[in-house]
């Protein structure tokens, strides 16, 4: 498979889930893959399964990206892909609230550290990366919680919301400097990722936990980080070349009627 053979693509939050995912159907198709991640231990155990090579990265540090940019001046494909909840932990007692009433600034801003200035500093550096070739793609990692409210992760559904919203400027800016380089966004819904594990856990009505986190999805499933993947795999591709700008929604089908109303 060299539907992106030729290309050097950078996958940002790369050690796992839905990150490790795509670098892996990335590196199938050809492309030469720079894994990064905040973990290095997950990130390089990651990157030497699938053959790529992995970088350190804090995607908030301006001063990160500025390193990862001398040391991979040219890009063809970054995927931002990096990106918390706020409720990661581990936590003394209950976890922060997140809801508009009770959520703090500083956990406010711990989340949009992460993924708006994490997915701004990421898209700089891709323009600048792909400007001397003219040509590129830029993949920015939303989520169904960007298109929606929810009411007890704020920080996270307005960091996705904005992540939607800047695509696009970055998609129009990109355009009108003549360049074909392509932003879009993916905005997945429950994806089947570690993340889940802890709420899921192993006992017998496991089965049963995730019927009912699901119980409002036409089609009762959780998602696949590999069915996300082939979504980037094709926005990545030249087969996308006159996609720009575009949001593409993986969600089993919740937000197709109005009557679906996504939880807490």
């Amino acid at each position: 498979m060299t539907r992106l053979q030729n290309k050097i693509a950078l996958v940002t939050g790369g050690a796992r889930g839905i990150g490790a995912a795509i670098a892996t159907a990335f590196r199938e198709e050809g492309a030469a893959v720079i894994l990064t991640d905040i973990d290095a231990q997950t990130g390089q155990r990651t990157a030497d399964k699938i053959g790529a090579t992995f970088a350190r990265l804090d995607v908030a540090s301006e001063a990160e990206w500025e390193a990862v940019a001398r040391r991979f001046p040219s890009l063809d494909v970054l995927v931002n892909n990096a990106g918390i909840t706020g409720f990661e932990g581990p936590f003394d007692g209950q976890p922060p609230a997140h809801d508009p009433e009770n959520a703090s600034l500083g956990d406010w801003r711990a989340v949009h550290a992460v993924n708006t200035d994490g997915t701004f500093l990421g898209c700089r550096h891709a323009i600048r990366a792909m400007r001397a070739k003219g040509t590129g793609s830029i993949i920015n990692i939303s989520s169904r919680s960007g298109l929606v409210g929810i009411p007890m992760a704020a920080a996270y559904a307005a960091s996705k919301a904005a992540i939607r919203n800047h695509t696009k400027t970055v998609a129009l800016y990109c355009a009108g400097q003549g360049l074909a380089i392509r932003c879009n966004s993916i905005h997945p819904a429950a994806i089947m990722t570690p993340m889940w594990e802890p709420m899921l856990g192993n006992g017998p009505d496991r089965a049963a936990r995730e019927a009912a986190m699901v119980a409002d999805t036409p089609m009762r499933r959780f998602g696949r980080a590999e069915e996300v993947a082939a979504l980037a795999v094709m926005l990545a591709s030249d087969e996308a070349a006159y996609m720009t700008g575009a949001e593409l929604t993986i969600d089993g089908g919740i937000l197709a009627g109005s009557a679906a109303t996504p939880g807490g």
